[in-house]
């Protein structure tokens, strides 16, 4: 059974180990193993944490051995993406500026699975600095390689996790999400991802120091769990979930609503804006649409979603607004053609004045409203994640035609984050030998209506990973 332990799903693992099956410092170990053999042809744990694992591993069994109730994740491994920190360990964001960047607490999403049973195992790779890409490419540690193909990039910023995940390096990754970087590495690397409303998980996102950064960032950027199952997926969403005093924003919801009277409606959105999908992309909409369908969804095509190009030019005027004034402090440490994602989108959307802020930000309010009353009419919403197959590593950083193509790919995503609701991606086969998927958008704080919705779709579909990497690139080149 140990040879096997890191292909078992997190719930499996936390089950063994509180049942006295197998131990938590087996069970690491077994992650420990599997990332020796995997991890340098994929290049996506970082900062590998095996002594401390182990030792966390071994108090775990000494609780189990008195007696204690260990938590619904006792044991299982997790990948912490390289931004968010880890108590003791360096938060570096892949730059080497932070190298020695050392945190002094853990952020609230890892307190919060530690305090469930988990075990940090490592960091995740990530674009430096967060910006310098959709690839994941790091100054400090390089390329991140998809498992599938070496050709295509497995997405980001949070691609570090879903790979590590996605390869069986990890049962969880914690990565985070202000636009796509959840659910794009979710869909490029065959696993699942969750958005979370804005305000569903705490968090505390000051870089250096004891400011917070400015709105856009406060109400974007959301962390979010990635699972190879959307069973992991929901035992993560529970942990994750409630109050703490370091984040005012999280508020004290319940984690599941009130059921919806009659049978939940479903707006299929294949095409969102209008600006063209990939034929296998749509199939795969078509299919998770089939799926809630069977599962007895009241499934209805829409030709769109509300006011998309819209909030596309709002979200990136209110960023390059926010991001300006840093912005050639920040350049610098990118260094030269790490630069050139940002420098590209501050070009297309350029900082406004105050005048034009305050106008923003009340655009912005409307448009979280047309969503509101969008979703009241259609609880859920499918769509793409991105509407392309996984594309080539750096396509967005090549020029302009590749940042703008990239861009509008992962437009569903980058709405559905300037409006704060929830998304969950999944996947739902596979076309070409690479993975595909859709995402199920719902109402703010709805997630469990998204994650039952996941569910219906990966009960019919199945499950892609664990996964062995196939043949690709030097992750070091």
């Amino acid at each position: 059974m140990r040879d096997a332990l890191w292909r078992m799903s997190a719930a499996a693992q936390a089950e063994a180990v509180r049942g006295g099956e197998v131990s938590a410092v087996e069970l690491v170990d077994s992650h420990l193993e599997r990332i020796a053999e995997v991890n340098p042809r994929v290049n996506a744990v970082t900062q590998l944490l095996a002594e401390r694992a182990r030792d966390d591993a071994a108090r775990t069994d000494r609780r189990r051995a008195a007696g204690e109730t260990l938590g619904p994740l006792a044991g299982v491994p997790f990948t912490v993406k390289e931004s968010t920190a880890i108590e003791g360990v360096p938060t570096t964001f892949g730059a080497e500026r932070f190298r020695d960047l050392v945190a002094a607490a853990d952020a609230p999403p890892v307190a919060r699975l530690r305090a469930a049973g988990a075990i940090p195992i490592g960091h995740g790779n990530i674009p430096t600095l967060i910006l310098a890409g959709m690839h994941t490419r790091s100054e400090l540690f390089g390329d991140t390689v998809n498992p599938w193909d070496g050709g295509r990039t497995p997405g980001g910023s949070s691609g570090g996790d879903a790979v590590a995940v996605a390869t069986g390096m990890a049962a969880i990754g914690l990565g985070n999400d202000s636009g796509g970087s959840v659910r794009v590495p979710a869909q490029f690397c065959g696993v699942a991802g969750l958005k979370p409303s804005t305000g569903r998980f705490p968090a505390d996102h000051r870089f250096l120091g004891p400011d917070d950064p400015g709105p856009a960032s406060q109400m974007l950027v959301t962390d979010g769990p990635l699972a190879r199952s959307v069973g992991d997926l929901r035992l993560a969403y529970e942990v994750l979930a409630g109050t703490d005093p370091r984040d005012p924003r999280a508020v004290p919801v319940p984690l599941y609503g009130e059921p919806l009277p009659g049978r939940v409606k479903v707006a299929v959105v294949a095409d969102p804006g209008g600006h063209g999908v990939h034929p296998t992309v749509r199939a795969a909409v078509a299919a998770a649409a089939d799926a809630l369908r069977e599962a007895g969804y009241d499934v209805r095509e829409e030709r769109d979603v509300p006011r998309l190009d819209e909030a596309l030019d709002a979200y990136g005027r209110i960023t390059a607004t926010e991001f300006a004034p840093t912005w050639p402090a920040v350049r610098a440490l990118l260094g030269k053609g790490g630069d050139r994602y940002i420098a590209m989108a501050m070009e297309q959307a350029p900082a406004a004045d105050a005048a034009e802020f305050m106008k923003l930000m009340g655009i912005w309010m409307n448009i979280r409203r047309s969503w509101a009353e969008f979703l009241d009419a259609y609880p859920l919403v499918l769509g793409p994640v991105f509407t392309e197959p996984p594309v080539e590593p750096g396509l967005e950083s090549r020029d302009r035609a590749g940042r703008n193509r990239v861009a509008s790919a992962m437009r569903l995503c980058t709405v559905t984050s300037f409006v704060g609701v929830p998304g969950v991606a999944v996947p739902t086969g596979t076309a070409d030998g690479l993975p595909t998927g859709v995402q199920v958008v719902g109402r703010a704080f709805r997630e469990d209506l998204c994650l039952d919705a996941a569910q219906a779709i990966e009960d019919r579909l199945g499950v892609l990973a664990p996964i062995d990497p196939r043949d690709g690139v030097d992750p070091t080149r």
